[in-house]
């Protein structure tokens, strides 16, 4: 049985109409059918920039106790609070509990590295904070590193991981290196909700995959991904797209 810390999430339908929220088609969607439910360790919400998959991951992140900007649920920095009131709206179904957990934003690492930083000049009555991520300051390291430095010494299994585009952060090589990472923490009772363009990440085996579009929101197989086919056309004839997209005559 999958470790589903959450198994569905449940939308009330009260999203005001004048909210812009109400227009993102993944609320339209659950307008329509007010469920949402996860079958697999891992879950991946693709689709085109507007369609809403990183505002439902924010909001199932905060409605779980996460800070709206990154980390465990013991953060609770704010630079910005610039989060929509979509965590309001959604109850979130939940089969076990999870013993660790955390939500990881590549936009806003580097608010995440400033608040350990900044704990870590605070009285102490442990180690510093910064040891749980593998002891050298994430700031000193490049935003990749520092983004799998989280991933490989702060996770530690048994918990609810929730990942904002980390393609953002990784080469295509360290999204292979993520993807085993992944795959060790799955097998160590650990789910996963992943917002990502990355046609190489989705790839991950029996991921379910929810791809959002203007139509609303399908459960679609990988190949099945405009991701992929589009990657695909490109990687097999990029002369032939570009002189398609250049319109050369």
């Amino acid at each position: 049985m999958p470790a589903n810390y959450i198994s569905s999430i449940i939308y009330d339908g009260n999203v005001s109409k004048r909210s812009y929220l109400s227009g993102l088609p993944v609320v339209r969607h659950l307008s329509k059918e007010n469920k949402l439910e996860f079958s697999s360790n891992v879950t991946f919400f693709v689709g085109e920039n507007g369609t809403g998959k990183s505002t439902l991951l924010e909001a199932i992140a905060v409605a779980y106790g996460f800070n709206p900007e990154g980390g465990s649920r013991n953060f609770s920095f704010s630079t910005n609070d610039t989060h929509s009131e979509l965590f309001d709206h959604i109850t979130l179904i939940k089969r076990e509990y999870a013993r660790d957990g955390f939500f990881l934003r590549a936009e806003s690492l580097y608010n995440v590295a400033t608040s350990i930083d900044e704990m870590d000049k605070l009285p102490a009555f442990g180690p510093p904070l910064i040891n749980g991520y593998g002891g050298v300051s994430l700031h000193k390291q490049s935003h990749g590193e520092s983004f799998l430095a989280i991933v490989q010494k702060r996770f530690k299994g048994k918990g609810l991981y929730i990942l904002d585009e980390p393609e953002a952060a990784l080469s295509p090589m360290r999204l292979l290196t993520l993807m085993a990472d992944i795959n060790a923490l799955v097998k160590n009772n650990s789910q996963f909700i992943i917002a990502t363009h990355s046609p190489i990440l989705m790839a991950f085996p029996d991921a379910e995959i929810f791809e959002f579009s203007s139509d609303g929101l399908r459960n679609v197989s990988y190949k099945d991904t405009e991701h992929y086919q589009i990657t695909k056309q490109f990687m097999e004839n990029p002369e032939r797209m570009i002189h398609y997209l250049f319109n050369e005559n």
